[in-house]
């Protein structure tokens, strides 16, 4: 989860949702944040394991991804087109007891392919390379890195587009990671604007846990519908990646997108896939 939380593409929520623990997790969140006293006790031996998970793995990405999505931009960008392409036929199958005979629901999957590309046309930051300085601390930015941890939460926890790639449509993308980045190397000058960003991120689980256990227990057929159209129009900001750098780059074209890496990200959920049947097939023996 921290591995696909920290790239644009596939969500952490995604991968919950492909190992079968999506909805144990939306419930344990919104328990932990919102639930009486009893249902904090119940659901936190279950959220500190995987956040000490999450954590742990998210400061690894962070430092090696911090310096490689410069580098090596496309070659990484790749990856997330496999990861993303794989990940639609996985939610369709696993999900089509709920998609079978709900078609004119296709009408949300029309608007998730949508938002991405028009998120996309509304950020300034696209194409014009105007970094943002997250050890300015003026009151602007700080609201702004607040209502975009909300956002990007989000959809953090949503099977679907990834809270990092509608930080990269904003903008954000980088300058965070290379914040986190920087932090870890002892330079404070950061952690103003990263506890904001924290704060917001608390309050985006809290409204988005709500939400979406509600849409997945009264709307689950147009949820996951909106959810395969978020991850097929999340394509199109993965291939804009490198015009989000500081300094930036052409996007995606097919001269630039390596197939093998693409390949290699496309099998990373193949693999998860397998893990998944061969632990379901031991709980059902025993």
């Amino acid at each position: 989860m921290a591995v696909a939380d920290s790239v644009p593409g596939v969500s952490g929520g995604t991968i919950a949702f492909l190992l079968g623990f999506y909805e144990k997790f939306i419930s344990s969140v919104h328990c932990f944040l919102l639930g009486t006293n009893a249902e904090r006790k119940a659901a936190f031996p279950f959220l500190f394991k995987l956040g000490l998970g999450w954590v742990g793995g998210f400061i690894v990405c962070v430092l090696i991804l911090s310096t490689l999505f410069h580098t090596y931009v496309y070659e990484i960008s790749s990856v997330f087109i496999g990861l993303t392409l794989a990940a639609v036929p996985i939610v369709i199958l696993e999900e089509k007891e709920y998609l079978k005979g709900h078609y004119l629901h296709l009408i949300f999957t029309a608007v998730g392919i949508a938002v991405v590309p028009v998120l996309m046309s509304l950020s300034p930051v696209v194409g014009g390379g105007s970094g943002i300085d997250l050890t300015d601390g003026s009151i602007g930015l700080a609201v702004f890195l607040f209502v975009a941890a909300i956002i990007a939460v989000s959809a953090l926890v949503l099977p679907g587009i990834s809270g990092s790639t509608l930080l990269l449509i904003m903008g954000l993308y980088v300058p965070l990671i290379s914040a986190v980045s920087a932090v870890l190397h002892r330079e404070f000058a950061y952690l103003p604007m990263l506890f904001v960003f924290g704060l917001g991120m608390i309050a985006g689980l809290a409204i988005s846990a709500k939400v979406i256990r509600h849409c997945f227990a009264r709307y689950r057929s147009q949820t996951i519908y909106l959810c395969v159209g978020l991850l097929i129009g999340s394509l199109y900001a993965i291939v804009l990646g490198a015009t989000t750098l500081s300094d930036p780059l052409p996007a995606m074209s097919w001269e630039t997108f390596h197939l093998g890496f693409c390949i290699f990200g496309a099998a990373i959920l193949a693999v998860l896939q397998i893990m998944k049947r061969r632990t379901e097939r031991d709980v059902s023996a025993e």
